[in-house]
């Protein structure tokens, strides 16, 4: 029981530790700088004291679940031997957490109301809800092809730099190219994509395959799935920006 009990507490005290920072950082702007009492103060401890409970309990889904499945799978397609299966996995995989990633949804919703506001598209729920749909399956759609593109990487074992160099100079010629009411919407598109869902599946995905394949380094070549996945949604976004 009391292994148990440490087990669950040592997420919360180092989520405690990683949000500290923060409250510090607000405490001392209100009181010092501001000097005004903090509005609300028991539900603004009670939100606090829930973050730290759901970033422990997600930090812990992580180690439990998540990591163990994503490498798992990794390495049973790679004992497998068939390469069509595991790219159709790596695109499954981010494709789906994408589609489903909360930022990208309110970036896409938000998105959609300023366009409708700024004349772009008609001011309709309906013309909202088909751009954000849009956006988001753009993004999706980027990610499943940045994944595909670093499983391969792995495999063959390219270097990183140069397809990360070679993607950012197609992305300044773009951005020279596309509207400029969809650069800022593209740039932040790359960031939204590396969020909490995302992440775990797709790092796990990378450890586990660069694990599993003779000649491969889990640090070096495991590594690097992440950047893919926030420079394709600039590019795909941009060309949707032209496009549409």
């Amino acid at each position: 029981m009391t292994k148990q009990l440490l087990d669950f507490l040592r997420p919360v005290i180092n989520s405690t530790k990683d949000l500290l920072p923060i409250i510090l950082v607000i405490g001392f702007f209100q009181f010092v700088v501001l000097q005004q009492p903090i509005p609300n103060v028991e539900k603004l401890l009670v939100g606090t004291g829930l973050v730290i409970l759901g970033l422990a309990l997600f930090i812990k889904g992580l180690e439990i679940g998540l990591f163990p499945v994503g490498e798992s799978m990794a390495y049973a397609f790679a004992r497998k031997g068939s390469l069509v299966w595991l790219l159709i996995f790596a695109f499954c995989l981010g494709f789906g957490t994408t589609i489903a990633e909360p930022a990208l949804i309110a970036v896409a919703k938000e998105a959609a109301i300023v366009a409708a506001e700024g004349g772009m598209i008609e001011n309709t729920l309906q013309s909202q809800q088909s751009y954000s749909n849009g956006l988001r399956w753009t993004v999706a759609l980027s990610v499943g092809f940045a994944i595909v593109v670093g499983v391969i990487r792995i495999i063959k074992g390219w270097p990183i730099q140069y397809l990360i160099v070679c993607g950012y100079l197609g992305i300044v010629v773009m951005t020279m190219l596309a509207p400029e009411e969809i650069v800022g919407i593209a740039y932040d598109s790359g960031g939204v994509t590396t969020s909490t869902i995302t992440v775990p599946l797709v790092t796990a995905l990378g450890i586990g395959l660069a694990a599993s394949i003779k000649g491969r380094n889990p640090m070096i070549d495991g590594f690097g799935l992440i950047a893919f996945a926030s420079l394709t949604p600039i590019i795909f976004v941009l060309a949707y920006g032209m496009i549409v």
